[in-house]
């Protein structure tokens, strides 16, 4: 089937600034879809019928006309977090016909000086500003397509809070247009209340000089989270975390999620990674929710209940973890229901009794039991001593194909 649909990039220099294929693909357009902005782009002399996407957004409208000749505009790349983007899950790519305009990205990146490769490009359009702080980290540069006028200040505000106050920023409104504008500032100090709706962010990261170091491997220092005790700790989290061993777009059940340290660890894994928290008791949600978003995985599922009751109807995961329940009636064999084929599960025992429960499941299931003994060094005295954890006994089993 040849392309009945065409999208367009077009820049803040509009008509003009098409390229040769795409100016003649919008004067032979029976019909044109897009934004009211991108629609103001064009020339009179462009005389196909103008429509508006529907509001609220929905695709169902254009794809309701399948086969006929279509134009649609998008800014700058449709590619990058544009129209295109959602087009090309329900549309073949040989049904389409893409015509990118430079991204707004890429201008941002001329106009600084900055080796795209080397800077990592996010977005907070209709996302949590939360989700910037997992990838703070001095030295780091970011890209940041913002939502409103609103939001370099708001980005601002997070930095300084988040110990990244020092970080140099650098807003750019309409890019590639007669109107484009640049603003400097310093996260802590930055003073402009609002800018144009239509800006990005530019964000050269430097810690305060106290600021802590979160790195995105496994075993966050226990002051990163907020708990009432209810914590998997540090080594034993990260030695849990090997055996749960994420993979890009996979989804982790954190069941009795305590404080959510394993599932928000999960997630830091990388940016596709998802995970639900199963905890039942009020506070420690509250726990979970502070604890997601000071560290960048805002994404993160509450679910409130107990198990196993409360893992009905949940999408099926990738991989499990059991960190307290295990010897309620039902955890263990649901949990294990639902896992997918080849999906791991891991589990830990502080008690004799789930301990006990979990050597009666490797017994009939197989796996992995493992025991953890970890001691710190803390005064006795004048001198120093050994004082020993309570023993972890971690259970990691794979699930037949």
């Amino acid at each position: 089937m040849s392309p009945w649909l065409t999208v367009i990039g077009i820049g803040e220099d509009g008509f003009k600034g098409l390229g040769r294929n795409a100016r003649h693909a919008v004067l032979r357009a029976a019909r044109i879809i897009g934004g009211q902005r991108q629609l103001d782009l064009l020339p009179v002399c462009v005389r196909g019928e103008r429509q508006l996407w529907p509001s609220p957004f929905s695709l169902a409208p254009l794809l309701a006309r399948r086969g006929e000749p279509v134009c649609v505009l998008a800014s700058g790349d449709p590619m990058f977090y544009g129209v295109g983007a959602s087009l090309a899950r329900q549309v073949p790519a040989e049904e389409m016909l893409i015509l990118p305009a430079p991204s707004s990205v890429s201008l941002a990146a001329a106009r600084l000086g900055w080796a795209l490769q080397d800077v990592m490009t996010l977005s907070v359009v209709a996302r949590p500003l939360a989700a910037l702080n997992a990838h703070l980290a001095s030295g780091v540069r970011l890209l940041v397509l913002s939502n409103d006028g609103q939001s370099p200040a708001a980005i601002a505000a997070l930095l300084a809070e988040s110990g990244f106050g020092p970080s140099r920023l650098s807003v750019f409104e309409h890019l590639g247009g007669a109107a484009e504008r640049r603003v400097d500032g310093v996260a802590h100090a930055w003073p402009h209340a609002a800018v144009a709706d239509l800006n990005l962010v530019a964000i050269d990261c430097l810690a305060d000089a106290d600021a802590p170091r979160l790195s995105r491997l496994a075993g966050l220092p226990d002051v990163a989270f907020k708990h009432d005790g209810q914590l998997t700790k540090r080594d034993v989290r990260a030695m849990t975390l090997a055996r749960l061993a994420p993979l890009p777009g996979e989804l982790l059940w954190d069941v009795g999620a305590g404080s959510g340290s394993i599932g928000i660890e999960w997630m830091r894994a990388h940016p596709s990674c998802r995970a639900l928290a199963i905890e039942a008791d009020a506070g420690r949600q509250g726990l979970i929710e502070h604890n997601r978003d000071a560290l960048g995985v805002p994404g993160l599922q509450l679910v409130r209940g107990t198990a196993p009751a409360a893992l009905g109807g949940l999408e099926t995961p990738d991989a499990i973890f059991i960190g307290g329940g295990v010897t309620r009636d039902g955890v263990l064999e649901t949990c294990w229901q639902h896992l997918r084929p080849g999906g791991r599960l891991v589990a830990n025992a502080v008690t004799l009794q789930s301990e006990m429960t979990l050597m009666a499941w490797r017994a009939q299931h197989g796996g992995e039991l493992t025991r953890l003994h970890v001691a710190q060094a803390q005064p006795l005295g004048e001198f120093d001593t050994w004082r020993q954890a309570l023993p972890i006994t971690l259970l990691d089993v794979i699930k037949p194909l």
